[in-house]
């Protein structure tokens, strides 16, 4: 049987080529602070941008119309940060003209196209009308004031596919650059043969083949659980067909309701499973700027959370323990220390005696031996408790007075 070194888990990750170029558009301190609970002070916001230009995102989304969004807004642009800045708009000429008072070059116009929306907001519009009124703030930014403009399809997972293709084709003529396929209730498809409306793949397919609009862009919502595969799947389905795909994303997930696909959980997987070597520069980054949103904004981060939470990389029971201790490739797919986070050993009611001994010689800093009796009265001990009711881990000032009153 062939060895299995601990420095192999490269190994395990086929990678499948893009022929597409992602570009991570993150939301953050857009769609992210929409959450429920959520506020960053400006200096804060603009930290975050900072910290995100640094892992290496490419364009962050901005919220600019409140008096604190501004004062943030014009911290960031001081920044001359590498990631372009891209002011949120609605298709008003107010909105616009709000944009350029902050300076942006690069803005998203969001407009709805599903007629589930278009017929609650504007029940006596007719497509023409709808139609005109969007191509007239587009020309708006894009010709009269030469703005980058992004045009957001709001719902477009459930727009009828005529009406969304004239849309398409009409904001690409007023000058738009890009069209961002929102996902605006989770309900995309990754599935490479699922139809339209909600079939993703299928979408941009037909997004290449029947409309003239330059570049798309996927933004999905995690409602049903699906934001990062179906940003992933857009991203695929791009590959051999466009030049390059934007992904909008927010970091930890924040958003509305069930949140948006994780800026961080994105670029692992196109690191890790498609060689995209330019996220591959900052990833030890990501527990760290986990832990400064979750501050800043008031985010709880689940201590199971993929990659940045506490317990990413913790083992307590006996089996996953011994093994971890004997190669961490057991039971983890990547060193912890890549990403930022590290290996934690805890102890509880699935504890066994490699991970007991394990934590004694990580806090005792000494070898221990097993035989002594009062190893084994450490273990009675924490048996004990355990029996006696029990739930959480033992924090280490617990562990240490165990061991305290065990001689050791």
């Amino acid at each position: 049987m062939a060895e299995i070194k601990n420095n192999d888990w490269k190994q395990y990750f086929g990678k499948v080529p893009l022929d597409v170029e992602p570009v991570i558009d993150d939301s953050t301190l857009r769609d992210g602070v929409q959450m429920p609970g959520i506020a960053a002070s400006p200096e804060d916001t603009a930290k975050i941008a900072q910290l995100l230009d640094q892992l290496g995102v490419e364009r962050l989304e901005l919220h600019h119309f409140q008096k604190p969004d501004k004062e943030a807004v014009k911290l960031i642009h001081n920044m001359s940060l590498n990631a372009s800045v891209a002011g949120w708009c609605r298709a008003l000429k107010e909105d616009i003209d709000a944009a350029l008072e902050s300076d942006f070059k690069d803005i998203g116009i969001s407009h709805p196209v599903s007629y589930i929306h278009l017929r609650s907001k504007w029940k006596d519009k007719s497509d023409d009308d709808l139609l005109s009124r969007v191509i007239d703030v587009v020309e708006y930014a894009a010709k009269d004031h030469g703005l980058r403009v992004f045009v957001h399809g709001e719902d477009s997972t459930r727009a009828e596919w005529n009406f969304e293709k004239r849309f398409i084709n009409a904001i690409a003529e007023a000058g738009a650059e890009v069209y961002r396929i929102c996902d605006t209730v989770g309900i995309g498809v990754s599935y490479t043969r699922s139809p339209l409306p909600n079939g993703i793949p299928e979408k941009i397919r037909r997004i290449k083949n029947e409309t003239k609009i330059g570049h798309i862009e996927i933004h999905t919502h995690d409602d049903l659980g699906n934001a990062v595969e179906n940003t992933l799947a857009a991203i695929r389905a791009a590959s051999g067909l466009y030049d390059k795909i934007y992904a909008s994303t927010t970091y930890l997930g924040l958003g509305e309701r069930a949140g948006n696909a994780e800026t961080e959980k994105v670029i692992m997987n196109l690191y890790l499973h498609h060689g995209v070597k330019k996220y591959g520069k900052n990833i030890g980054m990501f527990k760290e700027i986990a832990e400064f949103i979750s501050k800043a904004c008031g985010a709880v981060v689940p201590p199971n959370k993929a990659m940045v939470g506490d317990y990413a990389f913790a083992h307590e029971s006996g089996i996953h323990a011994h093994g971890v201790l004997s190669n961490p490739l057991t039971y983890e797919p990547y060193p912890p220390e890549l990403i930022g986070n590290w290996r934690r050993m805890t102890i509880g009611k699935q504890s066994g005696k490699a991970a007991i001994k394990n934590k004694m010689e990580e806090i005792l800093k000494q070898k221990i031996d097993t035989n002594e009796e009062k190893f084994q009265l450490v273990i009675d001990k924490v048996k004990q408790m355990y029996a006696s009711g029990r739930r959480a881990s033992l924090q280490d000032s617990e562990f240490k007075k165990v061991l305290s009153e065990a001689g050791y």
